[in-house]
């Protein structure tokens, strides 16, 4: 059977019961109780509304992920205010510090956009900042580009030059890389439980898997096959994959 299940939706933690007696942390507790031996992962949250409650079953359910997917997209209160976002940086920087507490270890991943429109330098040097202040596992980046029918592509200006946008997004990826390099290799030395998921790319006497915090993991499969949970130790790490024996 299936060893591992992922609740999605584009804003799950917003999920409410019909007659509302049940909001997303209770399902997740509910869940989490409901097959213990199955490793369960969510995606994706919202700043507005990931709560406490929500946070703290996370951290206190086992086969619950330590993974929380939490876009930001800009660093930037002003610019989050013209993206709607429904926060400011200082918001959501609250929000991270809790997760910290209550999941010691979480791997917090996001999306970045750059060069939204209006954004200055300054917008994007927060955007820089607050990924240094968090210290993302990873994050999904890109440049902004008009997409017809939303509120921006009627409303706003498209006015950052896309020599700027590609420079500015260059620099976001650049950060992360690094930071994601850094993460990853202090990893080297330790044992983690990975969920086998399919053979390497590369060769077929390597398995890939995943560790509850969504890091990719690429080691020697000896007798295991995918579906199997195994004790993997980090031999090596890139920016993107951590390379582990068993």
């Amino acid at each position: 059977g299936y060893r591992e299940v992922t609740l999605l939706g584009q804003n799950v933690n917003s999920w409410r019961d019909t007659d509302r007696s049940l909001d997303f942390a209770g399902l997740l507790e509910g869940v989490s109780h409901a097959a213990p031996e199955m490793r369960i992962r969510i995606t994706t949250s919202h700043t507005k509304d990931i709560s406490e409650s929500l946070v703290r079953v996370i951290g206190e359910r086992p086969n619950l992920c330590n993974h929380i997917h939490l876009p930001v997209q800009s660093g930037s209160s002003r610019m989050l205010e013209f993206m709607k976002r429904g926060h400011t940086r200082e918001e959501y920087l609250d929000k991270i510090a809790m997760i910290r507490e209550l999941v010691p270890g979480a791997a917090i991943t996001t999306d970045l956009i750059a060069g939204f429109c209006t954004e200055t330098d300054e917008d994007h040097h927060q955007t820089l900042s607050l990924m240094e202040a968090v210290g993302y596992d990873t994050a999904f980046m890109f440049y902004y580009s008009v997409r017809p029918g939303t509120w921006a592509a009627r409303n706003l200006p498209d006015d950052v030059p896309e020599a700027v946008k590609k420079a500015r997004l260059q620099e976001i990826i650049d950060l992360q890389t690094a930071m994601s390099r850094e993460l990853y290799q202090r990893q080297i030395g330790t044992t983690l439980e990975v969920l086998a998921e399919a053979e390497s790319k590369r060769s077929s006497s390597q398995l890939m898997g995943r560790t509850s915090e969504n890091r990719a993991v690429v080691f020697e499969r000896g007798g295991f096959m995918p579906g199997d949970l195994v004790q993997v130790r980090i031999t090596g790490a890139t920016s993107a994959t951590l390379k582990g024996v068993v």
